[in-house]
């Protein structure tokens, strides 16, 4: 322990270096999931998509990421447990940020498309279990967590499913679905404004200091989905019908109008993302930090300074840039073809999902929600509509991202103990 105090630069500096290659993962992964509808509905380039995820989750993550966190990720393990023995916190946190960003490159490597919450989770709980003891996890937590993997894709599913059929049934069986798109896409856009600034209120800024009740929330997000309404309207006044255009696809004017709905969905995502699943990657550097400067006391909450809410955001940009391309191809194109206005229903149907989610306490990925979403989508063109092998091959990773990260985490874990010493 006094050599980690007497060492606290050189600590910090590996701690940091981990937690950006964390959030690092997060970008390349997390993030493509949110632009990778926009993408692959051809509503937005690549390029565009990351330029607007840049700013977004960079401004997400700076300016609403967080001003304390619980230091143990979810409530999985209790702080009291490291009373005896601060260095294992930081050793831990410190292998724990190391396994689930290795696991997340080698996952956005290979385009799957992975719960970067999963990731911390099963690192933290692999480190926990055999440094402390398997009674030091919370194992009703972790129950919670798994049973995710089946409650929050289906009811993402559910709700892209009847918002592609609302969509089919008020707009594209119509004689003229162009006029009548630019007729209720508008409400469609004051749905999108009210469910991503509800996203946003109860999920990010409640970090700034804004605990607003979820009334005060509800009210601020109708005024959110009215602004998002008329400024959407103002650009949908633009787009004229295209008859040649139409002659080879009959509702290619139609997804014009759809497109411009999803430009929106794809900035308030990746803000409400930013604030809220950099989280994963410096909650865990906030503990490290909160323990070396305390000269080894361990709290239940860490105050968040700025450096590392910088070192989360930088990451997140830096990841996405570089990596996110993979995950996107995935997500986008390769589950089933999306079009602008089956994305926008798989976009709004995560989203809605995580407000539920939010406002009942359900622990939920972001990443299974959207998969669940575009899925739901996919099923309303029949199963045909969807690539079982590629779906296959995404459960599979999900399965493994668990285990996968706590047996990273216990090498690393046994690693730093032999470096630093116990």
């Amino acid at each position: 322990m006094e050599w980690m105090l007497d060492n606290a630069y050189l600590m910090l500096l590996l701690a940091g270096g981990f937690g950006f290659l964390m959030a690092w993962g997060v970008g390349a992964n997390d993030v493509a999931n949110a632009m990778g509808t926009s993408v692959g509905a051809k509503a937005l380039t690549v390029k565009q998509a990351v330029i607007i995820a840049i700013i977004f989750e960079f401004c997400g993550a700076y300016l609403a990421g967080g001003e304390v966190t619980a230091t143990i990720r979810k409530g999985i393990i209790d702080a009291e447990t490291f009373a005896h023995a601060p260095q294992y916190l930081v050793y831990g946190m410190m292998s724990a940020l190391l396994a689930a960003g290795i696991w997340l490159m080698i996952a956005s490597w290979f385009g799957w498309p992975v719960s970067t919450t999963h990731s911390i989770v099963g690192a933290i709980v692999g480190f926990a279990a055999v440094g402390l003891g398997m009674e030091a996890v919370h194992w009703d937590k972790v129950g919670s967590i798994v049973a995710s993997w089946v409650t929050s894709p289906l009811l993402a599913g559910f709700i892209s499913f009847a918002l592609i059929r609302s969509v089919q049934k008020l707009v594209l069986n119509h004689d003229d679905p162009f006029e009548r798109a630019k007729k209720v896409v508008p409400y469609y856009m004051f749905l999108v404004g009210f469910v991503i600034s509800m996203v946003t209120m109860v999920k990010g800024l409640k970090h700034v200091g804004l605990h607003l009740t979820f009334l005060q929330s509800f009210l601020w997000a109708l005024g959110g989905g009215a602004i998002v309404m008329i400024v959407g309207s103002m650009f949908l006044k633009r787009i004229k019908p295209d008859p040649e255009a139409d002659k080879d696809f009959r509702f290619s004017s139609v997804e014009r109008v759809f497109a411009v709905l999803m430009i929106f969905t794809a900035c308030a995502m990746a803000f409400a993302h930013g604030s809220n699943d950099v989280a994963n990657a410096v909650g865990p550097l906030a503990a490290i930090n909160s323990v070396i400067a305390s000269g080894g006391q361990v709290g239940a909450k860490a105050a968040m300074p700025s450096w590392i809410l910088l070192v989360g955001a930088m990451g997140i940009v830096f990841g996405l840039a570089i990596f996110g391309a993979r995950v996107m191809a995935t997500v986008g194109k390769k589950i089933t073809e999306l079009t602008p206005s089956r994305g926008f229903a798989a976009e709004l149907g995560a989203a809605t999902t995580v407000v539920l989610a939010s406002g009942t306490g359900l622990p939920i990925s972001t990443t299974h929600t959207l998969v669940g979403a575009i899925l739901g989508v996919g099923m309303a063109r029949g199963i045909g509509s969807l690539n079982l092998r590629v779906i296959g091959t995404i459960f599979t990773s999900w399965v493994v991202t668990l285990p996968a990260g706590a047996l990273l985490s216990i090498l690393f874990f046994y690693f730093f103990k032999g470096l630093f010493g116990a």
